[in-house]
Parts: C-alpha cells; sequence; structure tokens
C-alpha cells in the first residue's frame, strides 16, 4: 500500500491504498463521498465523471497514482449550495428521473461548458454522447445543458 495525498474539492484528504485503486473507489470507500456512481467500471457510461484539473474523467478507471497533484472536483464539491449553473438548470428542466446519471451528466456539463461556453446544440450533443442515461432523458440533459450556456 502507499500513501496519497489528494486535493479534493478545495481539501486534502490521505488515503492508503494501493497503487491501482481506481479513484471511484478511493472517494466511495476510503472517503464516503458517494455522490459519484459505480455503474460500468469500463469507462463506457459516465456515471462516475469527475473533475481532474477541470477535465471531465471517468474515476472508474483512474487510477489513484495517476492522480498526483491533479485537483480533483466531485458533484460534492461542484458548489457548496447546489447553486452551479449546470445544477440550476437541470432542477429547472426537471431533467432527473431516476437521477443515478446525473452526477455523471452534471460533472461532464460543467467540464463541457467551461471549454466552451457558447456550445451549438451539436456540439452539446458530442460532448455528452459518453454519458448514457437508461431512462432516456436525453432532450431534457441537452436543453439543460443549453440553458446553463445561457445562464452561465
Amino acid at each position: 500500500m502507499a500513501n496519497y495525498n489528494l486535493k479534493i474539492n478545495g481539501k486534502s484528504h490521505n488515503v492508503d491504498v494501493e497503487d491501482d485503486t481506481p479513484l471511484l473507489w478511493v472517494l466511495r470507500d476510503h472517503l464516503g463521498m458517494v455522490g459519484t456512481k459505480f455503474s460500468c467500471g469500463i469507462a463506457q457510461c459516465g456515471a462516475c465523471t469527475v473533475h481532474l484539473d477541470g477535465k471531465a474523467t471517468f474515476s472508474c478507471v483512474t487510477p489513484i497514482s495517476s492522480v498526483g497533484n491533479s485537483e480533483v472536483t466531485t458533484i460534492e464539491g461542484l458548489s457548496e449550495k447546489g447553486d452551479h449553473p449546470v445544477q440550476k438548470a437541470w432542477e429547472e428542466v426537471d431533467v432527473a428521473q431516476c437521477g443515478y446519471c446525473q452526477a455523471g451528466q452534471i460533472m461532464t456539463a460543467a467540464a463541457f461548458l467551461e471549454q466552451n461556453p457558447s456550445p451549438s446544440m451539436e456540439e452539446i450533443d458530442n460532448a455528452m454522447n459518453r454519458n448514457i442515461c437508461r431512462c432516456g432523458t436525453y432532450h431534457k440533459i441537452r436543453e439543460a445543458v443549453a440553458l446553463a450556456a445561457k445562464s452561465k
């Protein structure tokens, strides 16, 4: 086991884990941050999306040894009061059905809008296409990302 000093949501956390432990399991099992979800475990669904230095990253396949000094942001750290423009748009559009994919969808959208604050609908579709919604709320997700872009 190795000791890692991680920067997560603006705070330092020390963990003793194996080098190949996925970031997802460090967050959920070792630090109790369960907003980031496990679904596929093979980087195919996006439910586990977090930000590494502002970039959307699948935490289920990111070994803790690769995190280094990167700043990790989880859904818990996106905004203190749940008032990030994407979160507000999600609520206004009433995107969630079962809600399981929502943290990953929101984290992907937030990172995307930081890079492209005025996207076209096609750009939104392309940015969000790696995140799966089993309930099929893609039209609402698209609408919420567009609304968040307008409110930024």
